[in-house]
């Protein structure tokens, strides 16, 4: 067994002296929950007969008066004040489940279930009068209760390496972290609602793929023992959405895990969440408002107003939002209009403006470093920028009033990329043409090159519809909604270098 510091030990020693006692610190035995902390107090009346309630929770804190005791319990709702009296819960002359077991044995953290009435005590505080008490589940290691002592905090558990690791402990015991997670959920299900209502269908793709496509990502490689071949964690889910507009459905999305192979950082996760949907005859000028409703409509349904507060920025979900090209942002923030440029002028204009880029850079990618660094962090309230360079975007349909530019927009929100969307390519030709290109980027080193894949170039073959597809980080999107500046904070369980 480990080493114990002295509280683990004194915990223990109190779980055998319970099991002395007769008393299953861990009973199998189902308790029955009739009621929750924040809906007891929401529905408490002193008029008739006071409500009778049964009840499970951690006990969180104990107040100790000879022959009773206050205490608080926390369920998965709240917190809810328990008034423990030694002649109500111990009848007779058995007084050892109050002065042993409530008094001594129990200790903060402790699994507890209370049955009794609620009412309310002389200080004016919501409370339940225990008739009843069980033991549920006995916790060996104490939790990092916050304590304060002249000015001086004790025992916070703030520090992010803990918190992440220990997601566990910190949902117990900071305010306000399972709350993220609440509105999480929230943000799936107004979703959900809002593509349900238009009749587009919930699908699921593949995790695992021969071949990674959809996006440029340098993708987690596997091996599949039975088949002998190399397996990869999907990038993207976009290839496989769009053989489904192929087979007839009219719109389809799905949130799909998706796996990155490179950096992490505030707003990067290797493992994250996409929502992408698909959508028979349309284009990106439709998926820009339809877009704009989504986002409306989810701030309202987690926050309750169009506006969130996110570090110093005020940001504003309500339609509608800014548009402006990529190149006229370019030129907007450098003074530098790209139009035209080959490789080496761009290679010549991101040396002016001191951006730092590879060899194996193409035209596509020198533009996006461009964007990145001089223009993305600008633009706080939400804005589409749109019309990318044809270089860019190889999932992409052309302009249809300029070849050179794609029919493309990303949202930028806070200073980063929200969703991205096309009017997508249904040019078989072409589409094999895009990605021979992918392949000539491969070739010069660029990890993060499009594989090609001919099963999707056969789809095409027999025809998609005109279809404009969507795709929108969930986790960021959360962020946003939350308020929270850290992509940690709003996973419940964020990728961390294991522990020696």
């Amino acid at each position: 067994m480990e080493n114990l510091n002295d509280q683990e030990q004194f915990r223990r020693e109190s779980l055998g002296k319970l099991r002395e006692m007769g008393i299953n610190p861990y009973p199998a035995a189902e308790y029955v929950v009739n009621a929750y902390s924040d809906e007891v107090k929401a529905n408490f009346s002193e008029e008739g007969e006071p409500r009778q309630v049964s009840m499970a929770g951690r006990l969180m804190s104990r107040r100790i008066m000879g022959k009773a005791s206050f205490a608080d319990l926390k369920d998965s709702k709240g917190r809810i004040q328990l008034y423990v009296s030694r002649d109500e819960i111990c009848p007779g002359d058995d007084k050892e489940l109050y002065n042993t077991v409530f008094k001594k044995l129990l200790d903060i953290g402790d699994f507890i279930g209370v049955k009794g009435y609620v009412f309310r005590t002389q200080t004016g505080e919501i409370s339940v009068h225990v008739s009843e008490l069980t033991v549920l589940s006995k916790s060996l290691r104490p939790l990092p209760i916050v304590k304060e002592k002249d000015g001086v905090v004790y025992d916070d558990f703030s520090d992010p390496e803990l918190r992440f690791r220990q997601r566990y402990v910190d949902l117990v015991v900071n305010e306000g972290v399972k709350d993220i997670f609440l509105k999480r959920n929230k943000v799936y299900r107004s979703m959900r609602e809002f593509f349900d209502s238009k009749g587009y269908l919930e699908v699921e793709t593949p995790i695992l793929q021969s071949i990674p496509g959809g996006a440029s990502a340098r993708p987690f490689i596997t091996h599949h023992n039975a088949l002998d071949i190399p397996l990869y964690l999907r990038i993207a889910d976009e290839l496989y959405l769009k053989r489904l507009i192929v087979g007839g459905f009219e719109g389809v999305y799905e949130f799909s895990k998706n796996f990155s192979n490179e950096g992490m950082d505030r707003t990067h996760n290797p493992e994250f969440t996409c929502m992408e949907i698909y959508i028979s005859y349309k284009d990106y000028n439709w998926m820009m408002d339809f877009t704009e409703a989504m986002l409306e409509k989810i701030c309202i349904d987690v926050n309750g107003t169009t506006e969130v507060k996110v570090g110093d920025n005020i940001i504003s979900f309500k339609r509608p939002f800014k548009r402006i090209t990529m190149i006229d942002s370019i030129k907007e923030f450098t003074g530098i209009d790209i139009t035209g440029m080959d490789e080496d002028a761009l290679r010549g204009v991101c040396k002016q403006l001191h951006i730092e880029v590879d060899d194996s850079f193409g035209k596509g990618k020198l533009i996006d470093e461009i964007f990145g660094e001089k223009c993305e962090g600008k633009y706080i309230q939400p804005t589409f920028i749109t019309d990318y360079p044809i270089e860019m975007s190889p999932l992409c349909k052309r302009h249809r009033n300029n070849p050179d530019l794609t029919e493309r927009f990303e949202l930028m929100v806070n200073g980063k990329e929200l969703c991205n969307a096309y009017s997508e390519l249904n040019d078989p030709v072409d589409q094999y043409e895009r990605f021979q290109e992918q392949l000539k980027l491969s070739q010069k080193g660029d990890d993060e090159a499009m594989f090609i894949d001919m099963d999707f170039v056969r789809a095409l073959e027999y025809g998609m519809p005109p279809t404009s597809g969507m795709g929108i980080g969930i986790d960021r999107l959360v962020m946003l909604m939350t308020g929270q500046t850290t992509i940690q904070e709003v996973l419940l369980f964020p990728q961390m270098k294991p522990q020696k």
